[in-house]
């Protein structure tokens, strides 16, 4: 990954914690503490936010944090992030929990209660629902084998007392969620460990995993995620035997599969984490000291994981052992294993020596003469470093940099070195290996000329080769680019205008696996005559199985959705944002990005023992984030689109909010409840005004809360704030209320077109 912002030395960590956060418009990796850093290495307190898609690092700068730290966990409950335990120093093993806010950027140390945690670093955890697991640990020559749960609803701590196949002490193993299980894998206890355990939340009980197919390697120190239906293991200790492989568990048929990365020969993902951020895997960190060597640390690396989801495409339900290849999956799969291409990072060095006569301009297309390097072991580096500068082959501008585990060193070559010497005149003597050292008797180093320089260089097995840092910088395209090249390319087959080309979108949302085009672009109707051939195109590059474009909300009272399906076979979705799941069919409900800060607002209300009803439910967009975050103890919906109460019912089952929230299908005016409000949300655009009288008419007879809703000009707001004000006290009065009406907040939620503001009024309704 190429990262701005802040220095990418500062991701140089090993022992640290990442937290993914998603929301609408962006997905980022909470980034904290661990060992290395900028300068001089150390253990950190810094806490950073990484954007994989943009490459942008940028630090929080919190007063009040943790002390530095490494070895600690972190999980993400909702909008907090809970760092648990770690090491301070080599004497000081922590037992503290700290819980980072996400949305108010505020630290704050947990009060110890409920059962002793002990101190530990190196330990495990995953959370499943408000509950985060912790298991093993180290503390001081102490190895622990105890389970214990912190419920994050009360904030205590319990030790489990576990049955089943229990699993014994271990530390630096991993451990993640999948649905109410937890899966373990290995760790160190003497030795290296290479098991898989599974700890069912509800039964409180352990169990060995049998799974098929060949079994990981034993490790520690590695990373763990879930992706999809995939469990994978990445990385660990020790590195020599599965540096390159990528380990899945497909949890549909628990069978091990294996996946080579053909770039991850020079990555050191020891003590790294892994984050799933969409279909990208995101490395950050890793790495080791070493007495002879010195400190190595790894660059932070993305690896697209979509390819996966086509390893089962033609026979699920086979289990492919050690040695056996689907010969239906071939050019995909060798040797057993599934090469995986990562993307914005090179093809690696070849793995084989007969390998490196392969010509790379096949590959890569035509090289420039300027991306060039030359190859050689290390024990032949200097002399070959002094031959390129003296004959002013060594580019300077570039960098110099190692390959395969330090075994080789490629120099950049000058246009200079490329013009007097073609790559055919410069080919690998593979059959040849020098029996003896160089040595320059006769022929020293000032007086050589360059036909013997470049015998020498012949001599010692020089290799020519591109640049892969050059070509990892010319890989690194854009989503708009690659769409664009693709769709002149057609566009010029078909011997269509140029111009249509202005008629591509430079942005698209994303709505589960659907990505959605803008209703402005392709107006032209001449794309539709190449649809067929369009549309797919437009999805690989956007590197989407469904695509789609958005319509206009029909201005009937459901406002349905019009969005159009161009690529896939429907449009049910999984929408995921501020720790709430919401599913719907996005050809028949609308979904609303720019609310995304109403809904957050919403959320960190407080609702406790609070009776909410929502005039305009919709899929649950406010319903929800009542509910799930601000912890409601009763909302009554009120929808009569019947495609939105369909997903409303399904949201409230996956959220496990049904028990606390009544539906009322049809017509607010006449299915709303009267007398039972504390708040009464009305989130209907453009206006809300003929259900006011419905919303004062829900409110306890001593008052609440109104959320009003509205589109107002920029130049109007305070004219509208007293038009409500205004119009609210007035209804009360006529329904035999004392109220006092003030409105004690107008939140500006967004832009809804030119001039026109998105407004929420907050209404306070007191008895006098």
């Amino acid at each position: 990954m190429v990262i701005a912002g802040e220095p990418i030395e500062r991701l140089f960590l090993w022992g640290h914690s990442t937290c993914t956060l998603e929301s609408t418009n962006k997905a980022e990796v909470l980034i904290f503490g661990g060992f290395g850093g900028s300068g001089k290495h150390a253990r950190r307190d810094d806490s950073f936010l990484l954007d994989p898609l943009h490459g942008t690092l940028r630090e929080i700068n919190v007063a009040g944090r943790p002390s530095p730290r490494l070895g600690h966990t972190a999980s993400l409950i909702g909008d907090c992030m809970y760092v648990i335990g770690g090491r301070a120093d080599p004497t000081n093993k922590l037992s503290e929990v700290w819980i980072f806010n996400t949305l108010k950027n505020e630290w704050r140390l947990l009060d110890r209660t409920g059962s002793a945690f002990p101190p530990r670093h190196r330990h495990a955890a995953a959370a499943v629902g408000s509950k985060i697991y912790v298991f093993g640990g180290l503390n001081n020559e102490t190895i622990s084998s105890s389970l214990h749960v912190l419920d994050t609803n009360t904030l205590q701590w319990e030790e489990l007392i576990a049955h089943g196949e229990r699993p014994c002490a271990r530390h630096s193993h991993s451990m993640v969620a999948y649905g109410s299980k937890l899966f373990m894998f290995g760790g160190y206890y003497g030795e290296a460990l290479g098991d898989l355990y599974s700890f069912d939340t509800l039964t409180c009980s352990w169990k060995v995993e049998k799974v098929g197919g060949r079994s990981p390697y034993a490790r520690f120190s590695h990373s763990m995620f879930v992706y999809k239906y995939f469990i994978g293991i990445i990385g660990g200790c020790p590195v020599t035997q599965h540096c390159q492989e990528l380990t899945l568990l497909d949890m549909r048929s628990l069978v091990w599969k294996h996946v080579t990365l053909s770039s991850m020969d020079k990555e050191l993902f020891v003590r790294s984490t892994a984050n799933v951020v969409r279909d990208d895997l995101i490395m950050v960190g890793g790495g080791a000291a070493c007495y002879a060597f010195g400190t190595k640390f790894s660059e932070p690396m993305k690896i697209n994981l979509f390819p996966l989801l086509s390893l089962d495409d033609h026979d699920s339900s086979r289990k492919l052992g050690e040695n056996e290849v689907n010969k239906e999956e071939e050019g995909m799969m060798e040797n057993g294993n599934v090469l995986l291409q990562a993307p914005h990072v090179g093809t690696g060095s070849p793995q084989h020596p007969e390998m490196q006569s392969l010509n790379v301009e096949n590959q890569t297309g035509q090289i420039d003469a300027s991306s060039w390097v030359v190859k050689l072991e290390k024990k032949n580096a200097k002399l070959g470093k002094d031959i390129l500068k003296k004959f002013g082959w060594l580019d300077l501008e570039r960098k110099v940099y190692a390959q395969e585990d330090g075994l080789f060193i490629s120099f950049p070559v000058t246009e200079k070195f490329c013009a007097i010497f073609s790559e055919d005149r410069f080919e690998v003597l593979s059959d040849h290996h020098p029996s003896k050292p160089f040595r320059a008797e006769g022929s020293l180093l000032n007086d050589m000329s360059s036909s013997v320089a470049l015998d020498i260089l012949k001599e010692y097995g020089a290799t020519k080769l591109p640049d892969e840092l050059v070509q990892k910088r010319k890989a690194c395209k854009s989503p708009l680019k690659i769409m664009t090249e693709a769709v002149a390319s057609l566009i010029r087959q078909k011997g269509l205008s140029d111009k249509l080309l202005e008629q591509l979108p430079n942005r698209w949302e994303r709505i589960g696996d659907i990505v959605v085009l803008p209703i402005s672009s392709f107006g032209d109707p001449i794309w539709n005559s190449i649809g067929e051939e369009l549309w797919p195109i437009i999805a690989k590059s956007l590197n989407t199985c469904r695509l789609a474009r958005q319509g206009r909300v029909t201005a009937n009272g459901t406002r349905d959705s019009t969005l159009e399906i161009l690529v896939g076979d429907n449009g049910w979705v999984d929408h995921r944002e501020n720790g709430i799941l919401y599913s719907f069919d996005a050809t028949k409900c609308m979904f609303s990005w720019g609310n995304l800060s109403e809904k957050i607002r919403m959320a960190s209300s407080d609702c406790t023992d609070a009776v909410i009803v929502d005039l305009f439910a919709g899929i649950g967009y406010f319903v929800l984030p009542f509910l799930v975050r601000a912890k409601a103890k009763l909302v009554y919906a009120c929808e009569w689109n019947p495609y939105a109460i369909e997903a409303l019912k399904r949201n409230l089952e996956a959220n496990s909010v049904s028990d606390r929230c009544i539906v009322l299908e049809g017509d607010n005016q006449i299915t709303a409840p009267k007398g039972v409000a504390d708040r009464v949300c009305l989130g209907l655009l453009p206006s809300s005004e003929g259900s006011w009288l419905t919303a004062v008419r829900a409110l306890r007879s001593n008052g609440g809360i109104l959320h009003v809703h509205g589109n107002v000009k920029d130049t109007e707001v305070e004219l509208w704030a007293n038009h409500v004000s205004k119009s609210i006290s007035e209804i009360a009065r006529s329904e035999g209320h004392r109220w006092e009406v003030t409105i004690d907040h107008v939140e500006k939620v967004k832009w809804y077109a030119p001039h026109i503001r998105h407004l929420v009024a907050d209404v306070k309704c007191r008895q006098i």
